[in-house]
């Protein structure tokens, strides 16, 4: 028996009910995607439980059911990849193998292009940071998440400051592109890394103009679509990007593994990101009592060590599932819930929801919003001592970016996700409420009616900070 054919029959089968009920005139799925903790009971300050309303998926999104079910009937079969002669060694390396194919195909890359697994967004943008030519110059917007602003700390960087319009982004880019100076042998290498979604307002930035504007000034760009990908299908071909990244556990598939999926030439001339097994492909001694190390040109140079089997395995699950669903399903339920949310968040006067591209500017299931007289940890312990809603407050790891939108200084440091005063006083923080395939209509519901009672009648309870936190006060 083949191991493509092991593979496919050895682990149990897994069957998948239908995912969602769509009305065929309107093509909008009525029923969330099955997720993992739906049925979780959170207990409320006030007295009594609710049903746990998972609204912070921005940060990590729940294991889709359809992924959970396909690990467990795996995890039995686990063994080694690579170079395991066992029959379990020879099904996992396969469907490990497999993984990286669907990926390639939930991506639409190109037939030259590489997928490698890493740990996460931040692993894969530190990967291609490593990976750089010399002399190569980095272009980011101080819009981005820490995870792609800060890894290019080895090479000349250009930080842009943030548009307040898709196309004054790319003329912006266009601008940086062509003052950057170039030698007199020719261009010198130029990176562009860009968003495809913030991770703070939602909102859509041009990609496939910025990937022209780089490409006409002989610059390559990077796509961070770890909360794109979750949100709208993404094809490397049809943007023109050189490469993607994208993390696991936002992709409802929370198993430590991420992606960085592109261009072969730069990952193939480059050290590897780590050294040691897989990443080598022979080794000898010298005479000298040196070893000489010939290293693979493939995806496996970057993979040192051991692979992460089960987070590769769930990416391609997740991957499989969504595109299954429909993206296009997907996204028009997803639109339904971001209108809902924020025409309740209009009508209630106090709430200021932020944005670079102004309040009509498509975005994906990610807002951030302040509250007038509201500290917003504050606000975000409220919402989840009285009314058992999870979403998240403080700068979201994009310091500059908040900063920028809340009118202060954006060179001012702060900690991630920390109040900055007591509750009721002033602070440079946001609250974040974000969600997608998995969110009930019930759970968007809830948050629309939490914000307006905070703010009409105030909290129920009293609270107070401990550890860095807004935390209710139980000590009474």
């Amino acid at each position: 028996m083949s191991v493509s054919v092991v593979a496919e029959t050895a682990a149990p089968a897994v069957c998948h009910a239908a995912p969602a009920v769509c009305h065929a005139d309107s093509a909008v799925c009525t029923e969330p995607l099955p997720v993992l903790g739906r049925d979780v009971r959170v207990p409320l300050v006030t007295g009594g439980e609710v049903a746990y309303a998972a609204l912070d998926y921005a940060a990590s999104a729940p294991a889709l059911q359809r992924v959970w079910d396909d690990v467990a009937a795996y995890a039995p079969y686990y063994g080694s990849v690579h170079r395991g002669a066992g029959y379990l060694s020879q099904l996992s390396t396969d469907l490990f193998e497999n993984a990286r194919r669907t990926v390639e195909d939930f991506l639409g890359c190109r037939a030259d292009d590489q997928v490698v697994f890493t740990r996460s967004t931040t692993d894969s943008l530190n990967l291609l940071a490593q990976a750089l030519p010399e002399g190569c110059e980095v272009f980011v917007f101080e819009t981005e998440h820490h995870a792609s602003l800060l890894p290019w700390r080895d090479a000349p960087v250009t930080y842009l400051d943030a548009p307040r319009a898709p196309d004054e982004a790319v003329r912006t880019l266009e601008s940086a592109l062509a003052a950057r100076a170039t030698p007199s042998g020719g261009a010198a290498p130029a990176l562009v890394c860009v968003t495809g979604a913030s991770n703070v307002t939602g909102e859509l930035w041009p990609v496939r103009e910025l990937a022209a504007a780089a490409h006409a000034h002989g610059a390559r760009i990077v796509l961070d679509a770890a909360q794109l990908a979750p949100h709208h299908p993404v094809s490397v071909l049809e943007l023109d990007v050189d490469w993607v990244a994208f993390s696991g556990h936002k992709l409802y598939a929370p198993f430590g593994s991420g992606v960085l999926a592109g261009r072969s030439d730069w990952l193939r001339e480059a050290e590897p990101y780590l050294a040691g097994g897989g990443a080598s492909r022979s080794v000898a001694r010298r005479g000298d009592g040196g070893v000489d190390v010939e290293w693979h040109t493939t995806a496996a140079r970057h993979e040192a060590g051991s692979p992460n089997v089960i987070g590769a395995y769930a990416i391609a699950s997740a991957c499989k599932a969504l595109t299954e669903a429909g993206f296009e399903t997907l996204v028009a339920r997803e639109q339904q819930l971001v209108e809902r949310v924020r025409a309740g968040l209009a009508e209630v006067p106090e709430v200021k929801v932020l944005s670079l591209f102004g309040e009509d500017a498509p975005r994906v299931g990610v807002l951030s919003f302040v509250v007038d007289g509201w500290n917003s940890s504050h606000f975000a312990a409220a919402l989840s001592a009285e009314y058992g809603i999870g979403v998240r407050d403080g700068l979201f790891c994009a310091h500059p970016l908040v900063r920028t939108l809340l009118g202060g200084d954006p060179r001012e440091q702060g900690e991630c996700g920390a109040p900055e005063a007591a509750p009721g006083e002033k602070s440079l923080n946001a609250i974040r409420v974000s969600f997608g395939a998995g969110t009930p209509d019930e759970h968007v519901e809830r948050f629309v009616r939490a914000v307006g009672e905070l703010v009409r009648e105030g909290a129920r309870w009293t609270y107070r900070t401990r550890d860095g936190r807004c935390v209710p006060d139980t000590s009474a």
